[in-house]
């Protein structure tokens, strides 16, 4: 079988590969090199008017993001937080889904007045929102965060169709827990970005533990 692809195993710099220059090195496997018919169907979809207006605005975006200093130095100058108020702008986006989990409930009462100041009409949305037993999809009572307790599910699927009634432009994600975070961008019907993810340990970037794999978290590999 051929080799699957595997950039983040690639050895050489970044500006020394196939993928940002015409005659760049790359593995074996490298898709720039091995997958130019899936490359050319793949474009093809960007033919679409508003996946290209989408795409578009978001390179720009990035590109906005950055300070240039010369020609080859550039600096970030933007939080998370404003590139999506700028890109919900440049799409013509009004009406923001906010969809958090009630632990980061002071962080959302926070992005919700973040972006009411920018002119946006926000939707949110709390996990536990339906206040429905873990019961219900089987949680039995030793697997609860605390044993004895009702405690209410968190309810991604809910979340999603209360969005999606709403009748919201733009979603945006903060602090679900992992499979509950998938449940709901599969549920949603509009486009969806992360503004936040959930790592109790990490004070919610878990990065952290990837930046200390070799020290600190070593236990972890």
């Amino acid at each position: 079988m051929e080799e699957s692809p595997a950039c983040a195993r690639c050895p050489y710099r970044l500006s020394k590969r196939l993928c940002n220059i015409e005659d760049g090195k790359g593995l074996n496997s490298c898709p720039t090199r091995k997958k130019k018919e899936l490359l050319a169907e793949s474009m093809r979809l960007y033919e679409n008017p508003e996946t290209l207006k989408f795409a578009r605005e978001a390179s720009i975006q990035e590109g906005e993001g950055y300070q240039r200093l010369g020609m080859k130095k550039v600096k970030p100058v933007k939080p998370r937080i404003l590139e999506i108020a700028e890109f919900s702008d440049k799409m013509g986006y009004k009406r923001l889904g906010l969809i958090f989990c009630e632990g980061l409930a002071g962080e959302a009462k926070a992005v919700d007045k973040f972006y009411t100041s920018k002119g946006f009409e926000m939707v949110s949305v709390v996990c536990k929102a339906g206040r429905t037993p873990k019961e219900a999809i089987g949680v039995r009572d030793d697997q609860k965060i605390l044993s004895g307790t009702f405690e209410p599910m968190c309810n991604p699927i809910y979340q999603a169709n209360i969005v999606n009634e709403e009748k919201v432009d733009f979603n945006i994600l903060m602090g679900l827990c992992v499979g509950h975070d998938s449940l709901v961008i599969q549920h949603l019907a509009a486009p969806v970005t992360i503004l936040a993810v959930k790592d109790r340990l990490m004070g919610h970037n878990p990065l952290s533990a990837v930046y200390n794999i070799d020290s600190y978290y070593a236990y972890l590999k």
